[in-house]
Parts: structure tokens; sequence; C-alpha cells
């Protein structure tokens, strides 16, 4: 996939990729301008399962994906086009240690221009999309998935407060953090039972989606 995307890029021109998730407060790149962005038939989900980053084989944490439908606004990076290689590489290792994402050059309008960005889409198909999940289960991974870049709370907070910081307004993002700090800062007896966490690949399938 990303020699794919190395080709449909070309290196000639200036490298454009779109944030919706960490990548806006953490980026972790060079770059040379960063503006706001919307892009239509794609929205900001919290449902994508993360073994690595944010949770474990044991206990999966939640990242976001880029799911289709509806809008979602971010912030697209422009990259020196001598950068972009560089820039690319490193943002596989960071992004795709096992291939989870589907890398798609969307058009993201700018309060200047229209520009065409590299995202990191997640299809219903992937075995890392959770499907629906219940407010309870949601509760029971923030308080418990943590990864080699932290906790899946601190990530959903973190995103959060960024895209507050950029005045942008995520109402689903918003009530799940809520629902996680009111349920941490409850008195202990009156919480109720966590929900059964099951091995990778052993949940039945008409509950989970592993």
């Amino acid at each position: 996939m990303l020699d794919r995307v190395i080709d449909e890029w070309g290196g000639h021109e200036d490298l454009w990729l779109f944030g919706y998730g960490s990548l806006i407060w953490r980026p972790d790149f060079g770059f040379v301008e960063r503006h706001p962005a919307r892009v239509h038939g794609w929205h900001r989900a919290l449902k994508m399962w993360s073994r690595i980053n944010r949770g474990t084989v044991e206990t999966p944490g939640l990242v976001f994906g880029l799911l289709s439908g509806g809008s979602c606004r971010g912030m697209v990076f422009r990259v020196p086009a001598a950068e972009g290689l560089e820039t690319l590489g490193r943002l596989w290792l960071r992004e795709m240690p096992t291939g989870v994402y589907d890398p798609r050059w969307l058009d993201c309008a700018t309060p200047h221009s229209r520009v065409r960005a590299l995202a990191f889409t997640l299809s219903r198909r992937s075995p890392n999309f959770t499907g629906e999940l219940s407010d309870e289960r949601y509760a029971h991974i923030f308080a418990n998935a943590v990864g080699r870049y932290g906790s899946s709370l601190d990530y959903a907070e973190q995103t959060l407060l960024e895209l507050r910081r950029h005045a942008i307004h995520d109402a689903a993002l918003a009530r799940l953090v809520k629902l996680a700090q009111a349920r941490l800062s409850a008195p202990a007896d009156s919480a109720e039972p966590a929900p059964p966490v099951y091995p990778l690949g052993s949940a039945p399938t008409d509950k989970f989606k592993e």
C-alpha cells in the first residue's frame, strides 16, 4: 500500500495529509502549512480496535477511523516535496504497523482552496472495525485499555481538547468522554460489572467483531 501511495503521489509536488485524530495534536512530521479542512462522504468514529498503540491483544483499545458517510472536519498539512518520501515512511511506521487502514486521496475543502490530501480511512469489512459498541463496553475499554502510546481514554480526551481548540465540535466524542469520566469518578461499589473480555478471535460473532 505504501508503494501504491508513493506512485499515486508521484513525488513532484508537495504532499498534503489530512488529520482527523491524533495527527492533529501530534503530527510527528515537519510541515510548512496547516489549515482547517472538511471532507465530505466520510466521518470520524471511535470504532477501530487498537492492539498496539492504545491497547493490547489481551485488552484491545480504541482509535479513530474515517468511516464512509457524513462529513468530517479536521486539519490538512502541507509537507514539502523533498521531505514527502521520508514523511510517508515515518507515517507508515506509526499508522500502519499492521496495515489496518485503507489510505485514500480525498478532496479537502480549506478556507483558501481545495487540496487533494492523503487520509487513513477504515472499511466496515475490516476485522479492526468494532461495529456498534454499547456505552458499557466503551466505559470498560476506557478504564482498562493501554498501549505503547498510552491509554484509549487519554487518546480520546486529547483529541477532544484539540478539536475544541480549533473550534471543531464533535458531539459523539464529547458524549463518550463525558461518559467515561463520569464512570471513572463514580464510587467503586456503584460501578456496574465489567463486560467479559474475549481473547482475540473468540468473541461470539453475534455480539462483537474483533
